[in-house]
């Protein structure tokens, strides 16, 4: 799978060794260090930012300059995707109408990966699934907590209906905010992202012990060792998944 390592990381030489040579996820709410990005990446997929705005209860309502963004970055060859706006705790009909709204969804549908919300229904992820060459897995409403019982649960179902008799994915998978590897080691993901590294390299209270790296440089480097000493599975099997023994998560 694709580790994409959310952007901004501070300093720029952390996010440096963050996505050196890696995968970089790039936010329309924090583009700062795209230019960053761009020197070093193999690839870079971009998210629209809803969740950063519905976190600061400033949900984005008009998605033309996200458009005007993507329409000049697909254009870059290490460009993968990007997270077609979605309403995190909207209803179906309402996603529905920013999909029917994207302008590659019929000329270029590689570019938009479109969300499928764990508390939407199954027929909506198969549809999706029918329609689009990728689809991004995104925990809301009562599965919003990634790592409970009901959300181990839920993807469970999910997986059911993306997974051939096989367990293989009718298309590609994206988890989002799923890089812990005890979360993408159980599922067939294509691609996940998180800010974990971003998140964690500057608070010093987690980096304790005589052996603590020295710089936050060196912190990046770790966590992302860490993160993608984890590849997905190739095929869906419901007996490697902790259904029943789910455990908390720190994940971003």
């Amino acid at each position: 799978m694709i580790h994409y390592h959310g952007l901004p990381i501070t300093p720029n030489s952390a996010a440096l060794r963050a996505v050196a040579g890696g995968h970089a996820f790039v936010s329309f709410e924090y583009p700062e260090q795209l230019g960053l990005a761009l020197e070093v990446v193999q690839s870079f997929a971009t998210d629209n930012g809803t969740f950063s705005a519905w976190c600061a209860g400033r949900p984005i309502t008009d998605w033309s300059r996200y458009y005007e963004w993507v329409a000049e970055l697909h254009r870059y060859p290490p460009f993968d995707f990007a997270v077609i706006p979605d309403v995190i705790d909207g209803d179906e009909a309402a996603n529905d109408a920013l999909i029917a709204e994207w302008p590659w969804r019929e000329r270029a549908p590689w570019v938009g990966a479109p969300v499928w919300h764990l508390h939407e229904s199954l027929e909506r992820l198969e549809r999706l699934a029918a329609e689009f060459p990728r689809v991004c897995l995104g925990s809301s409403g009562e599965f919003a907590t990634i790592g409970t019982p009901q959300w181990w649960t839920r993807m469970a179902e999910g997986m059911e209906v993306i997974c051939d008799r096989e367990g293989r994915p009718v298309c590609k998978l994206h988890g989002l905010r799923m890089l812990d590897p005890r979360i993408s080691g159980c599922f067939p993901f294509a691609s996940g992202d998180s800010t974990n590294i971003g998140r964690n390299v500057g608070i010093d209270s987690k980096w304790r012990g005589p052996y603590t790296p020295a710089s936050k440089d060196t912190r990046a480097q770790v966590l992302r060792e860490r993160i993608e000493s984890q590849q997905s599975p190739i095929f869906w099997q419901r007996e490697h998944a902790p259904i029943q023994t789910a455990f908390s998560l720190e994940v971003a």
